[in-house]
């Protein structure tokens, strides 16, 4: 009787056992514990953020990033002295992006979700974008001719800033005893720029007129800061050189070693066609809209200016202005204040600009001008990309067009692997890249004479590298263009010189002629630009 209980509790165990066992199972099965699902492809550890220069009028999924490689493949139009290679392409329609498929798409998690109804922009008013011109302007000139106060005061008038933020910068800035600098707070965000009052980097802001989409790009005006001023030029499209009509300020900044002159001549070599001059504080007590003083200015610069490359009948238009009080920005000089000054404001005459000239139809080619996170080491060779998003002032987009500044999310590639100078291209028709090539070189300020063994810095476009003089190859003729048969021994200042060149590292570059935004360079020395250039050909 005893072994027959035992038997039957210990059945009744089992029994018991395996019955909350499979009953457990059941439930973990159920409630999906078991396994995690896999992450979605896409949003994993290998995607980075990047802004880029341009972008050109087609999306392009799977791409190549070029190590060190400076420029953009979209218009910027070639200097005087190669006008051959600014040949006008014409403009087809562009389409409007199409809509992705829903069914295609994986499912969004649910932050996601929340960040694209935060960000995403609408179609209807991403078409409407499209609709406008992109255009980069860069605010050039001498430090506190009042850049970055003309384009607050930009910004305020076309409703980017609000009264309130900018009651706010008003506020601030009288703390700090620098009560009329308010403005100029809107670009100079950083604590530093506000602390000294000096543009350090080059600020970025947007703002829309009825036919185009304007991206300012606000350069520093010290001269220790030239570097990052060719940074930004190499982006624009057009260029305000800002100069101040308050006595003593002009003679500063054009006669006496000021930035006014190294400015324009460095947006001319970079391409800048078209140059608006705004004669900025004409509301000074020492000048009080006065003509004489306007055309003084005027006369003065107009000779440099023709010097530099400018068309003074066609590249050129002046104009007085007031960036503190916003007049003849955006509306129309009154003539109780400036009876003689019948030109339209700034605003709308940017807004009637003829369209630009871009080659939509050259290989895709985006220049990459800074990334998130500075850190880790250089990777060289190329590496095959994904954009994963494209963001536009912030705004999530579907596609962008040639001549656009984007932020773009790269998909297969560590942010440590980025920065800038890189390019991003077709991977069937990449940059080419090297550090030996040929080049004609004018030298503008030298003292001594410059042979081979020569160094200097060479900015190409987004890219500063160290450059060596390998070989003198021939001296040309400013007038008629010939070369000499005999090597000469070393160049001077003046004088035109077709030289063999080595970067320390390896940079992208194309021959001037093919590409003149890959082919243009200035070479500097102890702060100072001492020459320009244009490749003629990538040796190794």
């Amino acid at each position: 009787m005893v072994h027959h209980l035992k038997a039957f509790y210990y059945f009744l165990f089992l029994y018991i056992y395996f019955f909350i066992y499979f009953f457990c199972k059941k439930m973990l099965d159920f409630l999906c514990l078991t396994d995690p699902p896999p992450e979605p492809a896409g949003e994993n550890m290998n995607s980075t953020w990047i802004n880029s220069q341009d972008s050109l009028d087609k999306q392009s999924p799977t791409s190549e990033v070029n190590d060190k490689s400076p420029t953009s493949d979209g218009h910027v139009p070639a200097d005087s002295w190669e006008e051959a290679a600014d040949a006008a392409t014409p403009s087809p329609s562009r389409e409007t992006p199409p809509t992705p498929d829903e069914d295609d798409e994986d499912e969004p998690s649910e932050s996601d979700t929340i960040e694209k109804k935060k960000k995403k922009k609408p179609i209807e008013e991403e078409e409407e974008t499209f609709k406008k011109e992109p255009v980069n302007v860069i605010f050039i000139g001498h430090v506190d001719a009042g850049k970055s106060t003309i384009g607050g005061q930009i910004m305020y008038l076309t409703g980017m800033v609000d009264k309130r933020t900018l009651e706010k910068y008003e506020r601030e800035a009288k703390e700090k005893n620098r009560e009329t600098w308010y403005l100029s707070w809107a670009l100079d965000t950083n604590l530093e720029e506000r602390d000294k009052g000096k543009t350090v980097e080059v600020g970025r802001a947007y703002f829309e007129t009825e036919k185009k989409h304007f991206t300012i790009l606000d350069a520093p005006g010290h001269k220790s800061f030239v570097p990052n001023m060719i940074g930004g030029a190499c982006q624009a499209d057009l260029a305000v050189l800002v100069i101040s009509a308050r006595k003593g300020e002009f003679e500063t900044g054009f006669e006496r070693g000021g930035q006014t002159r190294e400015h324009a001549m460095l947006a001319k070599t970079a391409g800048v066609k078209h140059l608006i001059v705004l004669i900025n504080k004409m509301d000074d007590s020492t000048v009080e809209w006065a003509e004489s003083r306007y055309n003084e200015c005027k006369e003065k610069l107009i000779p440099y200016l023709k010097k530099v490359g400018f068309n003074p009948n066609k590249d050129i238009m002046f104009m007085p202005c007031s960036g503190l009080n916003g007049t003849n920005l955006k509306e129309p000089l009154e003539s109780s204040i400036c009876p003689w000054f019948k030109g339209p404001a700034f605003i709308p005459y940017i807004n009637e600009l003829p369209p630009l000239n871009r080659n939509i139809t050259g290989p895709f080619m985006m220049p990459l001008v800074d990334r998130y996170n500075d850190r880790g080491t250089i990777v060289m060779g190329k590496t095959p990309v994904t954009i994963d998003t494209l963001w536009r002032d912030d705004d999530e987009v579907n596609a962008v067009h040639c001549g656009e500044n984007v932020k773009a999310k790269l998909r297969g590639v560590e942010e440590a692997d980025i920065m800038p100078g890189f390019v991003l291209c077709d991977p069937s028709n990449p940059c080419k890249t090297g550090r030996v090539f040929d080049a004609k070189v004018v030298i503008l300020e030298h003292k001594s004479i410059i042979c081979a063994g020569y160094s200097a810095v060479c900015h190409i476009h987004s890219v500063a590298e160290e450059v060596t003089v390998k070989m003198l190859i021939c001296l040309v003729d400013r007038k008629t263009d010939e070369k000499s048969k005999v090597r000469p021994r070393f160049v001077k200042q003046d004088q035109v010189a077709i030289m063999r060149f080595e970067t320390s590292g390896v940079i992208c570059m194309e021959a001037f002629r093919d590409h003149p935004q890959l082919g243009r360079f200035t070479l500097r020395d102890e702060g100072k630009t001492i020459a320009i250039g244009k490749v003629l050909k990538v040796v190794e």
